[in-house]
């Protein structure tokens, strides 16, 4: 039950000072409680409906506006007879669209709002883990696996990677286990290749919370090819932020080297790969409001080329900005 105020006065809004009435106190109770149970009521049958193909449409495009209102949705769509089934059955149901791609936006609206509730499960810590058990990830994958450019295939792999997302936000190294088991860093790499300006976002934030996890870590840095393979992308991404800038991109992807640089030999690599245009100042306008950015870069800086480069960059003005 939401919280009430420990006193409501009938007549305060009429500026006096009368005490409360207990009578209207519990009046103010039971009304909470009856709008809390009728949302709940709301959510149970919009649940059910899931499993109704005549009335699923609709179910999905309500229960994805209010999931934020519904307390607990993720535990009653996992725990509901044949929910989980019907949204996996959305999702596979567009798979032959994907190739050759003819995804319409109403097929693309239909399933992202499938993909909105799995986002549910995947964020809550009672079925988080369920959910991974599970593999249900995986029926996502074709999706980060697209390469069409228009806006229903990427507004799916945007929601995709959202229910990704929220599995990686939360530090678990379980979840982490998990994805390194699947091809989740290829197809985040493709995503950071050629997605939009926000797909690549969500794309290098997944990269840069498994790269944060130690077994992350050790996985990309265990061979040259898998180093290289991060390593070329993050490059690549930095040229193109230097003809058009995204300061929110480019915080992750300082963010990723800097963890990379923590692997003495990533960091010893990095001394002959990492983007020049990180090194001389190219994005000092781009980060100027970023402190927290510039630390993380300055740092980098450090760990790849010791105290020269970094007293340089001070000289040519990094040091003036991180006092600004």
């Amino acid at each position: 039950m939401a919280n009430l105020a420990p006193t409501l006065s009938i007549s305060s809004s009429f500026g006096g000072s009368t005490p409360s009435s207990p009578a209207a106190a519990v009046s103010g109770g039971a009304t909470t409680q009856a709008t809390k149970d009728r949302k709940i009521a709301s959510a149970e049958q919009l649940v059910l409906d899931l499993c109704d193909p005549e009335l699923r449409e609709n179910a999905l495009l309500d229960l994805s506006k209010k999931r934020e209102i519904f307390q607990d949705l993720a535990p009653l769509l996992w725990n509901s007879y044949g929910t989980i089934a019907a949204l996996l059955q959305e999702i596979v149901s567009i798979y032959p669209a994907l190739s050759p791609p003819t995804l319409s936006p109403a097929a693309s609206n239909r399933v992202c709002n499938a993909l909105a509730l799995l986002q549910c499960v995947a964020s809550h810590p009672d079925t988080r883990i369920l959910f991974l058990n599970a593999h249900i990830p995986l029926y996502l994958y074709p999706f980060l696996n697209t390469t069409n450019k228009t806006r229903p295939f990427e507004y799916l792999r945007l929601t995709s990677l959202g229910v990704i997302g929220a599995l990686v936000k939360v530090d678990d190294t379980e979840v982490i286990s998990f994805l390194l088991q699947t091809e989740i860093i290829p197809l985040c790499l493709r995503t950071m290749e050629m997605g939009s300006e926000l797909s690549k976002t969500v794309a290098t934030f997944i990269v840069q919370k498994i790269l944060l996890d130690d077994i992350g870590l050790q996985y990309i840095c265990a061979t040259a090819e898998r180093f290289f393979a991060v390593g070329s992308v993050l490059a690549n991404m930095v040229v193109s932020l230097a003809e058009q800038p995204s300061t929110r991109l480019l915080k992750h992807i300082i963010r990723c080297y800097l963890r990379l640089s923590d692997n003495p030999r990533a960091c010893g690599a990095l001394r002959t790969c990492l983007p020049e245009m990180l090194r001389d100042g190219t994005f000092n306008n781009c980060l100027r409001d970023d402190a927290a950015t510039r630390r993380w870069l300055q740092q980098l800086l450090h760990n790849v080329s010791g105290g020269a480069l970094v007293a340089s960059l001070q000289a040519g003005g990094l040091d003036h900005m991180m006092a600004s």
